[in-house]
């Protein structure tokens, strides 16, 4: 079994250029594009050097721009050909990062204090509900080597098999009633806890719960969400209940528009494969393109933005994503 660990770098400044569509820009879109984008970035940046000797996971990188390491860039190496994958991507342990990061960009430009840190985790539909302790873990890790810092002051959970949609905003309620599964979620709610506990996370959130479920899930956490996410996107306006029951147990109501499923796993092979836009990381036996070959299960993104407080932008801004691959041979 191999982990993945895809980035994205800073997407904000000195990081990779995504094409801005008309209307809201969905987050799935935003991470694919951004992933897209790094992966051909660290291959061109890397790809001088394939053929003369291969990259080790302690080499430096070269063209540093300050987004992990990598320059901007589409294209692939000068003869067309992709590097190889031990060139630009790098292995820890069990794990597998694509592309390879070069930590000493991380950081932020200013003191940690100066900042408002806003994390959203995706929990995605197939994976193990019983593994999201380590899936938190992975993610924030990550998160704090990337931006420097020990503290988060929001992380939000989104939970797979939620949504608000509807014709209008009371069926969207309605519906939202009998998603996802509260038992799973108020589960992976004591890993959040914890942190919040121990003073690692200063706010948990959550994002899609409507009416009925904010209500029961209010009553099985002993800390309850300060944010509720909603994605009003099909629909009028929130629901008068939900804005009511907001009010009266003091949960913040903030308008989003993320996707839950925000990394399908056929989105996810295509990103890694040998196709037109893929990375050239899996296999594809059909064309005879080598690769790595197995059963793939993307698992958890985590979304991360440092807001400088006092003069109003955002710094920093990325992605990390983690997928199992099972080995077949």
């Amino acid at each position: 079994m191999t982990k993945l660990i895809l980035s994205t770098g800073n997407i904000v400044s000195g990081g990779p250029s995504i094409i801005r569509k008309p209307g809201a820009y969905r987050s799935n879109l935003e991470l694919t594009n951004s992933l897209r984008s790094n992966f051909l970035a660290a291959q061109q940046d890397y790809s001088p050097y394939e053929e003369s000797s291969p990259i080790d996971d302690d080499d430096e990188p070269v063209n540093g721009n300050g987004s992990n390491g990598h320059s901007n860039g589409f294209s692939h190496n000068s003869n067309g050909r992709r590097p190889r994958i031990d060139v630009w991507t790098a292995r820890e342990d069990d794990a597998l990062f694509v592309p390879r990061i070069d930590w000493s960009y991380s950081g932020l430009q200013e003191e940690p204090d100066n900042y408002d840190v806003t994390v959203k985790l995706f929990f995605l539909p197939n994976a193990a509900p019983q593994d999201r302790a380590q899936y938190v873990q992975d993610a924030l890790s990550l998160v704090r080597k990337e931006l420097g810092v020990t503290t988060i002051d929001l992380l939000i959970a989104s939970f797979p098999g939620m949504s608000f949609e509807g014709d209008c905003e009371w069926e969207a309620d309605k519906r939202n009633a009998s998603q996802g599964n509260i038992d799973e979620e108020a589960a992976t709610w004591t890993v959040l806890e914890d942190l919040y506990k121990r003073g690692e996370v200063k706010a948990l959130g959550i994002s899609e719960f409507g009416t009925e479920k904010l209500a029961k899930f209010i009553k099985k956490v002993s800390v309850r969400p300060a944010v509720d996410q909603i994605n009003i996107k099909d629909c009028c306006s929130v629901p008068p209940t939900l804005v009511k029951l907001a009010k009266t147990e003091g949960v913040e109501l903030l308008v989003h528009t993320d996707c839950t499923d925000i990394l399908p796993r056929g989105t996810l092979r295509e990103l890694l494969g040998h196709g037109l836009q893929g990375a050239g990381v899996l296999a594809d036996p059909a064309e005879d393109q080598e690769g790595l070959e197995g059963d793939l299960t993307p698992e958890w993104v985590v979304k991360y933005t440092a807001f400088v407080k006092d003069r109003g932008v955002i710094e920093n801004k990325g992605y990390f994503a983690g997928a199992e691959l099972v080995e077949t041979f």
